[in-house]
């Protein structure tokens, strides 16, 4: 853990800025480039026009913004916060016709659950008694088919998107953090000689925020909150957390989560889905990469912080050029983004014995099954299948030996 004797340095610009913000500005960039066109899709699927889009990303931002330079300072660690991009593949795939209102509802019940977990340290410690490979076979159902949208989105732009693909690999080969930002900005590029995006397009503005007003529905609750909660949990905060730990860092858990859980409620009225812990671009900030001296990385988190406040002055113009480029382009850039996602999933899914990948496998495949019983989705219903499967072959080995 963090070594206390070391001398913490309380100065935001001391020694070796330079570098930090050099890590803060990569780890904001790649985690912003990397998943607002995800983001963008969860906005679709429930009906979002583009100015509540716009204002769903501008409140992530700031939330973003208030978390990673609160949290870092308060407790001198970089704690590198984001919005939850598997929570974002779940609402595009499981909440599409369920309308705003409900949306919202579903994100205020996933916010009060985060900021609970915070309070009773016993449902923190029950999310994590679920399995690793159910939970990552269950996002791994969640993320198929986003996946298999690339392949489908062949036929309709063949040579546009058969160009992101190999540009897409060909990065991954030597640049892999700059693979997706690089390749949605091709797409956006692809998008403006193709005509499709608008000469007077994207001006430097900020629209008055869209206030949605909540619904509450209990099919909503099971089928898209509980399912979001967990996912979230499981793949960015608890990951984060590891993350952390691996670097020496002792993280104030319940902390982290009360602060992301009350700004997550506050931002999801006006369409924020979640703020919680990065479990992908928070290593860029917490590792030896980013400064040599374990003490002095918290201010990465400021740095970072501040990058994502910019990015909020500059969302809505981002949304207006996303939203006018084309289904097949942003599909493909959206499915191409999702593979490493996809790829560590089924690993994880697939990392136990015997049993245990058979229960991984039947997670997997009623979550990408798209199946919906009872007004509910494929994802609490695979969790049922997965923990059933798991619970009836424990009872097995008991009776049986």
């Amino acid at each position: 853990m963090i070594n206390r004797q070391a001398t913490v340095q309380n100065n935001l610009f001391g020694p070796g800025t330079g570098q930090l913000v050099s890590a803060a500005v990569s780890a904001a960039l790649v985690g912003f480039a990397g998943s607002v066109a995800i983001v963008l899709e969860a906005a679709r699927a429930v009906g979002a026009t583009a100015e509540q889009a716009a204002t769903w990303v501008i409140v992530l931002c700031l939330g973003i913004g208030v978390a990673s330079v609160w949290l870092s300072y308060q407790h001198r660690q970089p704690i590198i916060t984001a919005w939850s991009t598997p929570g974002a593949a779940l609402i595009a795939v499981s909440a599409t016709g369920i309308g705003m209102p409900n949306a919202v509802g579903a994100f205020i019940v996933a916010a009060l659950l985060m900021m609970l977990t915070a309070m009773i340290k016993p449902l923190g410690q029950l999310i994590n008694r679920i399995p690793k490979t159910i939970a990552a076979a269950m996002l791994a159902g969640i993320l198929l088919p986003f996946c298999l949208r690339v392949v489908l989105s062949v036929q309709d732009m063949p040579s546009q998107v058969f160009l992101l693909i190999v540009v897409f690999f060909a990065l991954q080969l030597w640049r892999a953090n700059l693979a997706v930002p690089i390749t949605l900005l091709l797409g956006v590029g692809l998008a403006i000689v193709g005509g499709f995006i608008p000469s007077d397009c994207c001006g430097l503005r900020i629209s008055p925020p869209q206030w949605v007003a909540p619904e509450f529905q209990l099919q909503t609750v099971v089928g898209l909150a509980l399912p979001f909660y967990i996912v979230t949990m499981a793949s960015q905060n608890l990951a984060g957390i590891a993350v952390m730990k691996a670097d020496g860092y002792e993280a104030p858990a319940a902390a982290i989560f009360g602060f992301t859980g009350f700004l997550s409620l506050l931002t999801a009225p006006f369409g924020g889905h979640s703020v919680c812990l990065s479990s992908i671009t928070a290593a860029i900030c917490t590792g030896t990469s980013c400064h040599p001296e374990q003490a002095q990385r918290w201010r990465a988190g400021i740095f970072y912080g501040i990058c994502y406040f910019i990015f909020a002055i500059f969302a809505e113009a981002a949304v207006e050029i996303l939203f006018a480029i084309p289904k097949p382009l942003i599909t493909t850039v959206v499915g191409l983004a999702l593979l490493g996602p996809l790829v560590g999933s089924i690993k994880v899914a697939l990392a136990g014995d015997g049993r245990a990948n058979q229960a991984a496998i039947v997670t997997f495949v009623v979550a990408a099954s798209g199946v919906s019983l009872y007004g509910i989705n494929a994802a609490p219903w695979s969790l049922v299948a997965g923990l059933g499967l798991v619970g009836l072959q424990r009872v097995a080995t008991r009776v049986l030996g």
